[in-house]
C-alpha cells in the first residue's frame, strides 16, 4: 500500500508510551520489553515476506532508548570516573540486547538514580533497527544477501546504516541529537550490534559468553596451557568457575568433558572459562599484527569489559635481557600506524597503577621471587610496537636509534594498538611480554634456540595473567576504570 507520495506505509508495533522509572530493575525490564517486541516484529515479518514475497508495506521497528533530563549542577563523589553527568542537560542513548548486558544497564541506571536523584525516561528512540541485526538473536534466521531474495531487501526493511555506526562519541566528535541531547553512553545501539555480529564472526563464539576480564595473546601455546587451567578450575568445586567454552561454543562444565575442535578455525579462536555475573576470563588469540589487534578490540569495546592485558611474546632490545624474561609495560611507541585517525600519535597512553601492581604482583607470585631479585626476570619500561613483522631487514641505524632514544626494551607489533584502543574506549589495558628473541644481539626466532628457563617462564605467563585478573576481580570498579581515562566531558555510562 502506497501513500499519494508513492511511499509505502509503514508499519510498527504497537508498544507503550515513555515511562519515568526510578528503580534499576524495573527500567531494564521495561528495556527488555520494547527490545523484544521491536526483534520478534522484525523477525515474524521478516519470515513471512521471505516466504510469500513483497508484502506491499514497509516495517520498521526502533530501538528503546534511556534519556535523563536533569537541571542541577550537583557535584557528585569526585573520586568516580562515571555513574554522572558533568552539567544540566538531556542525555540519552539507543540501547541493544539489554537482557545480555542487563548487569551492566542496571549497575549504570542505578548509579545514576544515586548520584543525580531525577527519574531516568525508557521508551522508544527514533533509530529504526536494522532488520540484520533484529533477527541476530534467532540463530536459525539468517539475513540473505543483496539479490538473493524475490525483493530488495531494504525496500520492505531497514538495514544496517554505517552513517549511524562509527566511534563518533569515543573519539570526541559526537554531534549533538536533534532536541540536543548529548550521548549518555559510549556506543549507540547500532554501533554495539556491529560489533556483536563481528565477534561471532571474528571468533566463532557467542559474544555472551565473553567475560569481564580479557587477555590477548600471539602465540597458540596459550590456548593449550588455558584449557588445561580450565579443566582444573572446573575439577575444583570452591573454585568459583562454572563453565569453559572453546571456538564453536561447545561448552563443558566439568574437566572430564572432551572438546570437539572445529574443522576450520577462525581468524581469532578465542576461549572462555566463566564466573558468575560475568567475572571469569576470555583469551583471545589475535594472532600476529597490530590490525588483528585493533580489530579485536574494536569489537570488545562494546561489551564494556572490566579490564584487558597483553599476554604475548616480545623482541628483547637489550643485552641484559635473557631469552624467557618479562617485560612490564608502563610506556609505549607508537609505530603500529593503525589507530593514527582516531588518536593521534602526540597522545600518551599512561600506564594505570591498579593494573602495573596486579601484574608486579601476580609475576612475584608465579617467580618467588620479591622486589629487588624480581629484576632478574622482569624489567619495566618502554614496549615499541611496529607494523612489519621483518623490522630486522631493514637498514638497521634509523630504527635504532629511535628506539634507544625512546629507551625501548622490547619490540612486538600488538601491545601499543591494545593499550591505545583502551584508553581511547575507556578499558582499563596492560602489558606484560615474554621475550623470546633477541635480533639485535643475534639471538633470532629459530627452532631449537629456546632454553629450558625460556620454556618454563612461557608456561609461568599465561598463569601471570590469570593471576593479575584473579587479582583485579576483586578490586571495586570504580577503582579500576581510573580517571586518567576520562576527557573534559563524558559519557555517564562506563
Amino acid at each position: 500500500m502506497q501513500d499519494q507520495a508513492g511511499q509505502l506505509e509503514i508499519m510498527s508495533p504497537r508498544v507503550p508510551a515513555s515511562e519515568l522509572f526510578d528503580d534499576p530493575k524495573a527500567a531494564v525490564d521495561r528495556l527488555c520489553a520494547l527490545y523484544d517486541a521491536a526483534a520478534e516484529f522484525l523477525r515474524d515479518h521478516f519470515l513471512d515476506s521471505m516466504s510469500k514475497g513483497h508484502p506491499g508495506v514497509r516495517y520498521r521497528a526502533y530501538y528503546p532508548e534511556v534519556r535523563l533530563t536533569t537541571t542541577s549542577f550537583a557535584k557528585v563523589d569526585s573520586r568516580l570516573s562515571f555513574g554522572h553527568v558533568t552539567a544540566p542537560g538531556t542525555y540519552a542513548t539507543t540501547v541493544t540486547r539489554p537482557g545480555m548486558f542487563r548487569n551492566y544497564l542496571e549497575q549504570q541506571i542505578g548509579l545514576l538514580l544515586e548520584n543525580h536523584g531525577v527519574k531516568l525516561q525508557i521508551g522508544l528512540s527514533d533509530t529504526p533497527m536494522p532488520v540484520h541485526f533484529a533477527v541476530a538473536n534467532y540463530p536459525t534466521v539468517t539475513v540473505p544477501q543483496e539479490g538473493a531474495s524475490a525483493f530488495v531487501l531494504r525496500d520492505v526493511f531497514d538495514v544496517p546504516d554505517l552513517d549511524t555506526t562509527n566511534d563518533d562519541i569515543v573519539n570526541g566528535v559526537a554531534a549533538p541529537g536533534p532536541l540536543g541531547e548529548a550521548p549518555l553512553a559510549p556506543f549507540t545501539a547500532q554501533r554495539v550490534d556491529y560489533s556483536l555480529a563481528r565477534l561471532a564472526h571474528y571468533t566463532a563464539t557467542d559474544p555472551q559468553h565473553f567475560q569481564n576480564h580479557v587477555l590477548f595473546t600471539n602465540y597458540q601455546f596459550y590456548v593449550s596451557e588455558f584449557e588445561a587451567y580450565a579443566r582444573a578450575q572446573l575439577a575444583d568445586p570452591d573454585s568459583g568457575y562454572t563453565s569453559f567454552v572453546s571456538t564453536g561454543n561447545v561448552e563443558i562444565t566439568s574437566a572430564e568433558e572432551p572438546l570437539a575442535h572445529p574443522e576450520r578455525m577462525p581468524q581469532m579462536p578465542t576461549y572462555h572459562l566463566k564466573r558468575k555475573n560475568g567475572g571469569g576470563i576470555t583469551l583471545v588469540n589475535i594472532g600476529v599484527g597490530p590490525s588483528n589487534a585493533k580489530t579485536a578490540t574494536d569489537h570488545i569495546a562494546v561489551l564494556r569489559p572490566h579490564a584487558w592485558l597483553m599476554v604475548g611474546h616480545c623482541a628483547g632490545l637489550r643485552n641484559s635481557q635473557s631469552l624467557g624474561d618479562f617485560v612490564l609495560a608502563h610506556a609505549y611507541l607508537r609505530e603500529d600506524k593503525v589507530l593514527d585517525d582516531d588518536l593521534p600519535v602526540w597522545v600518551p597512553i599512561p600506564a594505570l597503577a591498579e593494573i602495573q601492581i596486579a601484574l608486579e604482583n601476580a609475576v612475584a607470585q608465579e617467580t618467588q621471587l620479591e622486589g629487588y631479585d624480581l629484576k632478574r626476570v622482569m624489567r619495566t619500561g618502554t614496549v615499541a610496537s611496529v607494523d612489519n613483522r621483518n623490522w630486522e631487514l631493514r637498514e638497521q641505524t634509523g630504527p635504532v636509534q629511535r628506539l634507544s632514544q625512546s629507551r625501548a626494551i622490547a619490540l612486538d607489533m600488538e601491545s601499543a594498538t591494545i593499550a591505545a584502543n583502551g584508553f581511547r574506549f575507556r578499558v582499563p589495558y596492560g602489558t606484560l611480554l615474554c621475550v623470546s628473541d633477541k635480533p639485535l644481539h643475534g639471538e633470532l626466532k629459530l627452532p631449537g634456540m629456546a632454553s629450558d628457563f625460556y620454556k618454563t617462564q612461557v608456561a609461568r605467563h599465561l598463569m601471570i595473567g590469570i593471576r593479575a585478573m584473579e587479582q583485579l576481580r576483586g578490586m571495586p570498579l570504580e577503582r579500576i576504570h581510573s580517571r586518567k581515562l576520562r576527557s573534559f566531558e563524558e559519557t555517564a555510562f562506563l
